[in-house]
């Protein structure tokens, strides 16, 4: 290891190309660079990254491997903890978990733990190499995962390494939650997302698509009839939230679910080729300063928009997004309208949405969140024309399955109340994690949700 060695950039398509493709803007390291990133690597012996890793990776183990050119030996060292690697190395938020805690970090920059992880997963893909047998002994239990996002493959995955057999259950006619229609193809391409599900598969795994638990079955019936001996819920956020001003129903309104939806998991960029039409006009507003914020302005730029503005009401440093997609953002010709929020939406004869009545604000005292309050100021209202406008202020969860099943215990915002380490709800035999228990989270915090209760479904069952 040598502190001499700074950090290495991540590789990343010309802005002013790939404003006009959907392939992929960081490129990846190439095995000269990842071995002298893994060479940055103080091998700790108490490794303070590893506690910012929510599904508890042997973060130094596997970058030694690289450090070696051992590319399938750390793919397998991976793997004993993640079942998603290529995932997690594309979008967790590295800076605020592994990333955070690096010693290396309080001098210098550091170890681009996620970058590394991101190789070993494609080299392993590229190379066609698997991964060792894993040799389970069935236990016999059957376990029903509801929903196929990164919290119900996490716990799938981690209970097959455990013997049991699981089947998962997802509405959608795809795999993969909001891998599949959430985030852009631009920063999470879909085959590598159909690749990790391929990995689960042959732990056998098995997946039951246009499945949606709370019409085709409820969890009673999984539970009483259907023969299963414990229930994962792992259903997700995927009910928009909106503001609920003027002119919200006006056409050319999207919730930030349905845009990234219809050009994600259905294909919209690539109309008519695909079914799947969408409308984007000149000039596009995307409401909200989180990833999804991100994604969506990015997205319009792509499908032909000339202007695309995130609207935020707050300042750049109380933006929840990741600071790459904020840069990429920027580079890729996004405008940002800070300390600003819409009070109406205006349409025409016909129902179309013509522009947007904007706000302006000042920053206040801190609020619950820690960060600082947003206060209109009077008399600063402004209006602008605007074809499109992208509600992307988040989601809450979805009540098809909750509304279902009595004797589940709900917050006032209609999450499942489950213990944080265990996923335990109120219900027998019924387990709970992710974004339908937290709110909207991370990819990274869904799966350390998951890989929890597999633990904790496996001792239920065991024990």
């Amino acid at each position: 290891m040598s502190l001499k060695i700074p950090r290495n950039p991540m590789p990343a398509q010309d802005a002013k190309e790939r404003i006009r493709n959907f392939q992929e803007v960081a490129l990846g390291y190439d095995e000269e660079t990842v071995v002298l990133e893994a060479q940055r690597c103080l091998q700790c012996k108490k490794p303070l990254c590893m506690q910012g890793c929510p599904v508890e990776v042997d973060i130094p183990d596997f970058i030694a491997e690289v450090k070696n050119r051992n590319y399938q030996k750390a793919a397998e060292i991976i793997k004993t903890k993640n079942s998603l690697p290529a995932v997690c190395g594309r979008v967790c938020p590295q800076e605020n978990q592994c990333e955070k805690y690096c010693i290396l970090g309080i001098k210098y920059e550091p170890v681009a733990i996620g970058r590394i992880e991101r190789f070993v997963a494609d080299w392993q893909a590229e190379h066609g190499q698997t991964d060792e047998n894993i040799n389970v002994t069935p236990t016999g239990k059957r376990v029903a995962v509801v929903g196929a996002g990164p919290a119900g493959l996490t716990c799938a995955g981690d209970l097959a390494k455990l013997g049991h057999e699981v089947t998962v259950f997802e509405a959608l006619h795809v795999p993969g939650g909001v891998l599949m229609y959430g985030i852009p193809e631009f920063r999470l391409p879909k085959k590598v997302v159909q690749r990790e599900i391929e990995y689960i598969k042959k732990l056998g795994v098995k997946f039951e698509t246009n499945s949606v638990i709370g019409k085709i079955h409820t969890v009673d019936e999984l539970l009483e009839e259907q023969g299963f001996d414990a229930v994962f819920l792992g259903t997700g956020a995927g009910l928009p939230y909106f503001m609920q001003i003027p002119g919200e129903n006006l056409n050319g309104v999207y919730s930030a679910n349905e845009f990234l939806t219809r050009t994600n998991l259905m294909g919209a960029y690539d109309f008519p080729i695909t079914d799947t039409p969408i409308k984007v006009g000149k000039r596009v507003a995307v409401i909200g300063a989180g990833n999804v914020a991100m994604d969506a302005a990015r997205t319009a730029l792509r499908l032909g928009a000339e202007e695309s503005y995130i609207v935020y009401r707050r300042s750049r440093e109380e933006m929840p997004a990741r600071h790459e997609e904020v840069e990429h953002a920027e580079e890729e010709g996004v405008k940002f309208l800070l300390l600003t929020s819409p009070v109406e939406f205006k349409g025409n004869e016909n129902g179309n949405i013509t522009s947007i009545v904007c706000i302006r604000y000042e920053l206040g005292e801190p609020d619950a969140s820690g960060r600082r309050r947003p206060v209109p100021i009077p008399g600063s209202e402004f209006e602008m024309e605007i074809d499109n406008v992208v509600m992307a202020i988040g989601q809450g969860p979805n009540p098809l399955v909750t509304s279902s099943t009595p004797g589940l215990e709900l917050t006032k915002k209609g999450n499942i109340v489950a213990d944080e380490e265990t996923g335990v709800t109120s219900k027998k035999g019924v387990f709970a994690g992710g974004d339908i228990v937290t709110g909207a989270a991370t990819v990274i915090l869904a799966m350390g949700a998951g890989k929890k209760a597999a633990r904790a479904i496996h001792r239920y069952l065991t024990e």
